[in-house]
């Protein structure tokens, strides 16, 4: 035992040296540890070595006989790593494990159990024997513990979970010919090595947690992974910096990446199948890996497609832009623009369109970079650059294909753009995107791209710019008093500030205390009428078409926002954040 007991007990005058040299003699003779057997032989009590470990490491003591511990905090460390270390875990709270160690200056043992269990670690000590005790009785009640009382990683992998159950973590499988993480493989981790474990429940507790992305990301002197969630990254856990290169090699290893390359950036994916509430679900994480200063960088992007809001009505459209946007993409022909930054949710506005259209009548071809998600009866086609199969070539080669629908995944050149325009005026309906930062700029772009003015006006029968903003946790929403002042500067008309009552998520366990649970987009949708095709053709600038379409009853994306914000459904500093006047 790291900390000298014997002399402890012997610089504090509460054994004499004849009384150590005989635990010593007893110790030798019967083995065990040097407290235990002063203990035994009665020269001090449980209590005396308790207190003289709390006074002199400062740490706080506790007596196990008297508290009892929860099965599901037993349950986040396993019984051989809880014998190892002679620890106990007590209690959870948020971010923080406390446990009862015998000896708490072993940091070895707290760095294990914090990478072990993504928490904190705050130690309390307790006797040698009351914790041996402690041991044999929780550990013999556990249902799951295996045959040599060891925890199995299944039962850690579901014990990280444990927040949010509705995830089951007790089948996962990657699909396909990658690398399987089975039931029978989980319970052999049990005897490797924790990475394996650490990156497996890494990704069932991102499902969990509804996260959008993981960022496993290395410093100089810290390692750390993050999730994003509802658009937000949060700080997860700082594994030591030794498990940098074990965790990166183990995700390029099951996304099927070369593991020796770390120069180059690599995409792969990763498919895995699990147990959620008693039926098998499939997810897919799109894994990107950039090599940094000081290692890579992995970013892994889950595709869960229950996630995919296919119903229009659900997305956050305003009733009249609605009816305009599913009027336009109703229509036999011409081109349907959808703007916005990286991460709004384009894609999913573009699904649900062709979800809509999707019939036994139509030939729908889309054209992405990447595939996120595969759809029933809709024609896919990967873009890869390195072979020459770009956008422009995947147009050209639908125009052949005899389609009725063409999704472009964007537009990013002169080439897209002029046989995307002329696939939409020549009796197909083409869906897109480009990186605008509203509707009506969009007609610029395209005008800058080199696309004649006419040709625009022709060919473009909606544009919808779009953000997403997060939600309002239903469980802990309360309305906020803010003076009619505040409201009015924001957008509202001084009759709407005098009875509009923002809300506002005070945090609760549902939302993990943000506040915000989920998202809603906020749309601005201006369709290509007679008047804007006018000022198109006569060259206006986007300020122009942007103050027109306002007076034909265009809602803004701000509009859009504070109508949300009217209807509780998100925040004013939501609102601020993604949108202007």
């Amino acid at each position: 035992m790291p900390v000298r007991i014997g002399e402890l007990l012997l610089k504090e005058k509460r054994i004499t040296a004849e009384q150590l040299q005989e635990a010593l003699n007893y110790q030798k003779a019967n083995g065990g540890k040097l407290g235990v057997n002063l203990v035994k032989l009665g020269h001090v009590t449980d209590a005396e070595i308790i207190g003289l470990l709390s006074r002199q490491y400062h740490v706080p003591s506790i007596d196990l006989s008297a508290f009892e511990v929860d099965q599901s905090v037993i349950k986040l460390v396993p019984a051989e790593t809880a014998q190892k270390y002679q620890i106990l875990p007590l209690s959870r709270s948020g971010a923080t494990l406390t446990i009862a160690m015998t000896d708490p200056t072993n940091v070895f043992a707290m760095d294990d159990i914090k990478f072990m269990t993504g928490y904190n670690v705050e130690p309390v000590v307790a006797s040698e024997t009351a914790v041996v005790e402690a041991i044999a009785r929780y550990y013999a009640l556990s249902p799951k513990s295996n045959g040599n009382g060891q925890q199995s990683a299944l039962e850690f992998a579901a014990q990280a979970l444990q927040d949010l159950p509705q995830v089951d973590a007790s089948e996962v499988e990657v699909l396909e010919e990658l690398e399987e993480i089975s039931v029978e493989a989980l319970a052999r981790q049990g005897e490797e090595a924790p990475v394996i474990r650490l990156v497996n429940v890494m990704l069932m507790s991102a499902i969990s947690k509804g996260a959008s992305d993981i960022h496993i990301e290395p410093y100089e002197k810290e390692f750390r992974i993050r999730y994003r969630i509802d658009g937000v990254l949060y700080n997860i856990m700082s594994p030591p910096l030794k498990f940098r290169d074990p965790i990166v090699s183990r995700v390029k290893i099951m996304a099927k990446l070369d593991i020796a390359e770390k120069r180059l950036p690599q995409d792969g994916r990763i498919k895995i199948r699990f147990n959620d509430q008693g039926r098998g679900k499939e997810i897919d994480f799109r894994v990107s890996c950039l090599p940094t200063l000081f290692g890579e960088k992995i970013v892994l992007r889950l595709l869960d497609r229950d996630k995919l809001m296919l119903d229009m009505t659900k997305l956050g459209f305003e009733p009249e832009s609605l009816a305009q946007f599913e009027e336009a993409i109703a229509r036999p022909w011409g081109m349907v623009l959808v703007t916005g930054p990286t991460g709004s949710g384009k894609t999913n506005t573009l699904y649900s369109s062709i979800s809509k259209l999707n019939t036994a009548e139509t030939n729908i071809m889309t054209a992405e970079d990447p595939v996120e998600f595969n759809l029933v009866g809709i024609n896919q086609v990967q873009i890869k650059e390195g072979i020459g199969l770009n956008f422009a070539a995947a147009l050209r080669s639908f125009l052949r294909q005899d389609p009725n629908i063409i999704l472009v995944g964007e537009i990013r050149d002169f080439e897209t753009a002029e046989i995307a325009v002329k696939a939409a005026l020549t009796g197909h309906l083409v869906l897109s995107t480009l990186h605008t930062n509203d509707a009506p700029s969009t007609i610029s772009r395209l005008m800058n791209m080199g696309i004649e003015p006419f040709l625009v006006a022709s060919s473009v029968n909606l544009i919808c710019a779009q953000r997403l903003v997060r939600r309002v946790c239903k469980s802990c929403a309360q309305a906020v008093a803010l003076p009619p002042a505040a409201l009015t500067k924001i957008g509202y008309s001084s009759d709407e500030a005098k009875v509009v009552t923002p809300m506002k998520g005070t945090g609760c366990e549902k939302c993990n205390n943000t506040g915000y649970k989920g998202r809603v987009g906020l749309y601005e949708v201006m369709p290509i009428t007679d008047e804007i095709k006018e000022l198109v053709l006569v060259g206006a600038s986007g300020l122009e078409l942007r103050r027109r379409a306002i007076e034909l009853g265009m809602i803004t994306l701000r509009q859009s926002g504070l109508r949300k914000i009217k209807d509780g459904l998100t925040t004013l500093e939501e609102v601020l954040r993604e949108t202007v006047h």
